[in-house]
């Protein structure tokens, strides 16, 4: 039989049944030996592999994950719009992780974006037919219904963020309250006093930590927590710009911006300057995530680093404990299922 880049007479792939045929044994036999069953004989076996070889056979591993009751595939699920997902470094960032630990394993990722009831209803449906073997949130607010959906159809997860502190999934974060403390801290020793903090949305629970650094950061100095200091913005560009106006108008002489991100601080900035305020002689500035954004601005922003490209290969790897688990009932789960990873202040110009 001709064989051509794995193909047979015709361009047909060659069959399971043509390769038992080629090594004189059963169907059944081939199977074991592909998915490397240990009750075969080392002559059946090497035959077996002579015939894979030489037929060019390629095993159909949709089939092999269908037969063991897996797909093989993660989906990566982020439920906000398409735009912010291209708009913020931090989720090209985690997606980079997240890419760079499976590539040492068969598993498929899926990212899908879950921003809208409409899409919400079909992730569900996907999910209910389980169509992969685990998922990974990013980005989830507290009042999101997909962590207990999941949940109950009992499908291996990992949450990027608890959405509180008694999270009931799997979950990896960074330190978002010493992240906070550090910048603020960083602030008072530089002598600033008006300290104001834009804050990332408040329905998710690494913005309410920031939030709890930052004031407790202020109380620990003897300083008074002042709530006109404190105004929401929503991770945008335009919200930090919002945001920024708003404190300005309230609080004219405030002497230093701490942003919930780079990219609200960017917003900021553009409106610290229309006022004609200098950074950092006048109003000190920092952000949060430590992305390309704050290497690039004038003056460089400083920054709280988050391990983001870490966060998603910790995610993936607590991911396939979970999944490993799930498969086999006397497997132990990981030991910890919720990880905190340390943050870090780089400082520069703008501070």
């Amino acid at each position: 039989m001709a064989v051509n880049g794995g193909r047979s007479r015709g361009g047909r792939r060659p069959t399971l049944e043509e390769v038992a045929a080629r090594a004189g044994v059963g169907r059944g036999t081939v199977s074991r030996v592909i998915n490397g069953s240990p009750r075969v004989s080392a002559a059946t076996r090497a035959a077996v592999e002579a015939a894979v070889a030489e037929l060019g056979f390629v095993p159909n591993t949709a089939a092999r994950a269908l037969a063991a009751n897996r797909t093989d595939a993660i989906a990566l699920v982020v439920p906000e719009p398409e735009t912010r997902f291209f708009a913020e470094p931090y989720f090209s960032d985690m997606l980079r992780g997240v890419g760079a630990e499976l590539s040492d394993t068969e598993m498929q990722l899926l990212l899908i974006f879950a921003g809208g009831d409409r899409e919400r209803r079909r992730l569900a449906q996907y999910l209910a037919a389980h169509r992969v073997d685990g998922v990974l949130l990013v980005s989830v607010h507290a009042d999101d219904p997909l962590p207990d959906l999941i949940a109950q159809l009992e499908i291996p997860a990992v949450i990027s963020g608890p959405r509180s502190g008694a999270e009931t999934l799997a979950s990896v974060d960074s330190d978002n309250y010493a992240g906070a403390r550090s910048a603020v801290e960083h602030l008072l020793a530089g002598g600033r006093r008006t300290i104001a903090h834009i804050t990332g949305l408040l329905a998710v629970y690494g913005a309410q930590r920031r939030l709890d650094g930052y004031r407790e950061a202020l109380r620990d100095a003897g300083l008074p927590v002042h709530e006109h200091l404190v105004e929401p913005g929503d991770f945008t560009e335009e919200g930090g710009r919002r945001a920024m106006t708003r404190l300005l108008e309230r609080t004219p002489h405030l002497d230093a911006v701490f942003a919930g991100s780079d990219v609200m601080a960017a917003g900021a900035r553009q409106v610290l300057r229309e006022a004609g305020r200098r950074i950092p002689e006048d109003v000190a500035l920092i952000g949060y995530d430590d992305s390309a954004i704050a290497r690039h601005m004038d003056p460089p922003l400083t920054s709280v680093r988050q391990p983001i490209e870490e966060m998603g290969r910790a995610m993936i790897d607590l991911l396939l404990h979970e999944i490993a688990a799930h498969r086999l009932p006397g497997a132990v789960p990981a030991e910890r299922r919720h990880e905190v990873l340390p943050t870090e202040l780089v400082v520069r110009a703008s501070s």
